[in-house]
């Protein structure tokens, strides 16, 4: 199994958050578990470099089908991930605004679904994907991947706008201040409590954006695919999620009270709404994600 973070090459650090590398191969009789994939606040590109995945909405239509190239758009609900044996997903994520920027469509036309990414950067990256395919290496596939991201970066006609900047200090105000490092050397006993609880009045956004309130609600859904209240919410769940995951030993309240709910209930209804779980019912679901079966986990 591989399952690791590696961070983008000082050229696309603008644009990309991280690599994601997930690679699992399952014997001829093991039983293939599914990935619950719950809300984050990201858009990626994913190269599937062997066998496919499908997708479950949870809305009683068919799976569907990753192509071997996906633009994941903002999601925040949660999809359910199957993977064949032999899995290898490159995931880049992208930071908030890069999307728009490298393709000019709107985010809220890929939330909560994806496109195939040919039908964007056609035989660039259908050449990208076969040299990706063509090596085992996962560096190396890295690099392919980079070229192909720097070639689409000096194509790309939209600039940087304010509100990239307000979606990356309202994702900083959690992701920053509380590394994974800090949970795994942190017990129920000595955690600190961390302070997440909005720091920033929308209105107070929209003028370091240099917009009305309603220009900073429209071109933020514009760019991240969703309202600037769901972001931050999204946001927070994700950080409660991961908290989770690092120390299942703190128990749900104090969850709740270091990333940034004012009470326990406030977290259920954060789980409910994108979930449709609560909290202890979703994290029993993720202990059967395919990581857990080589002995890892997501944090």
């Amino acid at each position: 199994m591989i399952l690791k973070d590696v961070l983008p090459s000082p050229a696309l650090q603008e644009y990309v958050r991280k690599h994601q590398i997930i690679r699992f191969v399952f014997g001829a009789t093991d039983i293939l578990p599914f990935k619950a994939y719950s809300p984050r606040p990201e858009h990626c590109l994913i190269f599937l470099l062997r066998d496919k995945q499908e997708v479950d909405y949870l809305d009683g239509n068919q799976l569907m089908t990753h192509p071997k190239c996906t633009i994941n758009g903002q999601h925040t609900i949660v999809t359910n991930r199957y993977i064949a044996r032999d899995f290898w997903a490159l995931q880049i994520v992208l930071h908030p605004g890069a999307l728009f920027r490298l393709t000019g469509i709107p985010s809220y036309e890929l939330t909560n679904t994806f496109i195939d990414a040919e039908a964007i950067w056609g035989k660039d990256i259908r050449e990208t994907y076969e040299q990706m395919t063509n090596t085992e290496d996962v560096d190396k596939s890295i690099l392919i991947a980079e070229a192909f991201l720097e070639k689409i970066i000096r194509k790309s006609k939209h600039d940087s706008h304010g509100i990239d900047r307000i979606s990356q200090l309202i994702l900083g105000q959690d992701n920053n201040a509380i590394s994974k490092d800090y949970f795994a050397n942190q017990s129920s006993r000595n955690l600190q409590i961390y302070h997440a609880k909005s720091q920033f009045s929308m209105d107070y956004l929209a003028n370091q954006a240099c917009l009305s309130p309603r220009q900073f609600h429209r071109k933020f859904i514009e760019r991240m695919g969703v309202n600037p209240k769901v972001f931050d919410r999204i946001v927070r769940f994700e950080k409660a999620y991961r908290m989770k995951n690092a120390c299942p030993e703190l128990d749900w309240l104090t969850v709740a009270l270091h990333t940034g709910y004012y009470d326990y209930q406030h977290l259920v209804k954060d789980y409910k709404d994108f979930t449709k779980l609560t909290p202890a019912a979703f994290y029993e679901t993720d202990t059967k994600a395919p990581e857990r079966f080589f002995g890892g986990k997501e944090v």
